[in-house]
């Protein structure tokens, strides 16, 4: 087991193999040292995590959704990185969006479940940049969808 899937271990978590596309595109575009890894929505298994922050979701709900997009997010670099997740070696930046009410601005406190969970699993590699923005409506209605843009070796 590799440092960061034995970190992750520690914590808990398994990485999932890593989603299939839902349509016409792929899961991550690799340029040069540069993976670009296409949006994660919040899904549990084979359940989507849906709800809108400031309805019918609360923010620590919008949170683990957040984590959940992050776990999927890290399957795709361990896909594209082989099945070996030490070939990562930067966490460039995410961008969340958080399906949720016009007068909900919690946007940022609902992405740090992703970005905490990164810190925590991957130490330095997992600082990031990012972004988290608030969306009228998300695929299927899902809480969150998060980006990202990784280095890799």
């Amino acid at each position: 087991m590799s440092g960061f899937e034995g970190k992750l271990a520690e914590m808990g978590v398994q990485l999932p193999d890593a989603p299939a596309p839902a349509a016409n595109y792929v899961p991550y575009v690799q340029v040069g040292d540069t993976l670009y890894v296409s949006g994660q929505i919040s899904k549990d298994g084979d359940r989507l995590i849906t709800g809108k922050l400031g309805d019918d979701m609360d923010t620590a709900g919008g949170a683990e959704a957040a984590k959940l997009c992050a776990i999927a997010l890290l399957a795709q670099v361990k896909a594209a990185c082989d099945g070996d997740l030490d070939r990562l070696s930067q966490v460039v930046k995410l961008t969340g969006f958080v399906n949720s009410t016009p007068g909900f601005t919690e946007q940022p406190q609902v992405i740090n479940g992703a970005s905490d969970f990164i810190g925590a699993a991957l130490g330095a590699a997992g600082r990031h940049s990012r972004s988290a923005v608030s969306a009228a409506s998300l695929p299927f209605g899902v809480a969150v969808e998060i980006e990202g843009i990784f280095r890799i070796r």
